[in-house]
């Protein structure tokens, strides 16, 4: 469809699951027309199709945050999404595992966050029990965490989008953002966003910037300093080859290190079949890197010239090696995987996919552990929603239309 002349209230920039969540809220609860607007020719083509399926409990998040209080609604939202949708999904529960001693801390510490959030069910688990629930994994304590599940985000993004077209709304593929311009001349006392596109201009009265690895560069485009950059880091996957996926029968995860937003290698069960194990978090010299030999000179300029990164470095770069060294080495990414399942080996794993991480770093090179959301004239910008997001689109997309309903004085639906 050509855009040429076309109109709306509010453009929402980015058709990943959170994008499209947020269009659910907006075309379905106030009267704007509303049109999601995806640079790919499919939706979900980046981080909402290339993570691991996992639909997050809430432990990990401290208590007040954004992604604690989004995560825990929105995973129970989410589950009554897919059953009422017909997705395929699974509450099957995970073991989080401490392998040494010196981890037992932070497993208290995951036990505290995780009653502090209001999961439920969530059990400690000494060596004998955690040998019990997981036969082939070894460690000296875990958590049973029973909410945590597994689904297709794809499939929920497509269910999204369809729900969006119900309620009137345009999801527009092939149409990336260009130019953002204010523009008077359509009459009115508030001049009109013009969004400009390979299909046309698009006019609106708001915009909503979902759009993921390129959030920042987004926010560039319509005149606001986001402040923070996007710094790519990939996760790269291995497959547990069939006649070894008896090894693992939930998910198994380590004790995480919270210096880092990452949870560390893990082993995934995957709703449609199959054993993951992954991901690593190597640092991506371009924003679309889902091979290690992705180059963009853009990105990478881009990242050397923001302070930040430097001072990132500077902090994290032994933990940089290390990731390297792992992505490199299917040695060295076996032999993490089992510090949890000693009995796995090189022959029982082949390379699979890769995923890519939009991840906020802040001036003072910091990664940004919370979403990160802000308000400018007209527009709202995600500027850090990793995961959980996926887990909590549906709470995070009524939340931002809640805003925009404020801020942009929009209807509600009777």
């Amino acid at each position: 469809m050509d855009l040429e002349s076309a109109r709306c209230d509010v453009a929402v920039v980015g058709g990943g699951i959170v994008g499209l969540a947020t269009a659910i809220a907006l075309a379905e609860g106030t009267a704007a027309a509303v049109t999601v607007l995806e640079a790919e020719d499919r939706l979900a083509a980046h981080q909402t199709g290339h993570n691991s399926g996992v639909i997050h409990s809430g432990l990990y998040y401290r208590p007040g945050s954004l992604k604690a209080a989004n995560c825990v609604a929105g995973r129970e939202a989410l589950y009554r999404f897919c059953a009422g949708h017909g997705i395929a999904h699974e509450r099957c529960g995970k073991v989080v595992v401490a392998t040494h001693e010196r981890e037992l801390p932070r497993l208290d510490e995951l036990e505290r966050r995780g009653q502090a959030n209001g999961l439920k069910g969530v059990r400690r688990l000494g060596p004998e029990e955690l040998r019990e629930r997981e036969p082939h994994v070894r460690g000296v304590a875990g958590l049973h965490v029973p909410e945590t599940g597994i689904v297709d985000y794809t499939a929920v993004t497509e269910a999204y989008a369809a729900r969006v077209r119900a309620a009137g709304g345009r999801v527009e593929t092939g149409t990336r953002l260009l130019a953002c311009r204010r523009d008077g001349a359509a009459g009115g006392a508030t001049p009109d966003l013009v969004l400009e596109t390979p299909r046309g201009t698009l006019r609106c009265r708001a915009l909503v910037n979902c759009a993921g690895l390129h959030c920042d560069e987004v926010a560039r485009l319509c005149g606001v300093d986001p402040r923070v950059r996007i710094v790519p880091f990939r996760g790269e996957y291995y497959e547990v080859v069939p006649e070894r996926r008896h090894l693992v029968r939930h998910l198994v995860y380590p004790v995480p290190d919270p210096a880092f937003p990452f949870l560390g290698v893990h082993f995934t069960r995957m709703v449609r079949g199959g054993l993951e194990a992954g991901p690593n978090a190597v640092l991506a010299l371009a924003r679309e890197g889902y091979a290690r030999s992705s180059f963009s000179l853009r990105d990478t300029l881009g990242l050397l010239g923001y302070g930040g990164f430097w001072r990132m470095g500077l902090r994290h770069w032994r933990m940089g090696l290390q990731e390297s060294w792992r992505s490199t080495s299917t040695g060295a990414f076996v032999a993490a995987l089992a510090r949890l399942v000693p009995e796995i080996s090189r022959a029982d794993v082949r390379r699979a996919g890769a995923g890519v991480r939009a991840q906020a770093l802040e001036p003072s090179g910091r990664l940004a552990d919370d979403f990160l959301i802000v308000d400018a004239e007209r527009m709202i910008h995600v500027l850090n929603a990793p995961s959980p997001a996926a887990t909590a689109s549906i709470t995070i997309g009524r939340s931002i239309a809640g805003r925009a309903v404020e801020r942009f004085g929009l209807a509600r639906r009777a």
